[in-house]
């Protein structure tokens, strides 16, 4: 079970640290949201999906 919730966490902060180099954001943005989601992983990799990523309309 538990191997099943860090599988889970590390294929979502990879997606969202790719994410967040493909972004088109300063570089300042980009190295402050890859720390938060390598420090904080579940909640920075969160907080870019809502926060973080440019949504178009």
């Amino acid at each position: 079970m538990r191997a099943g919730l860090a599988l889970i966490v590390l294929v979502l902060n990879v997606f969202a640290i790719v994410s967040i180099l493909g972004a088109r954001r300063g570089a300042g943005a980009r190295i402050a949201w890859l720390a938060a989601v390598v420090l904080l992983p579940v909640v920075g990799a969160v907080g870019w999906f809502i926060a973080g990523r440019a949504h178009r309309v």
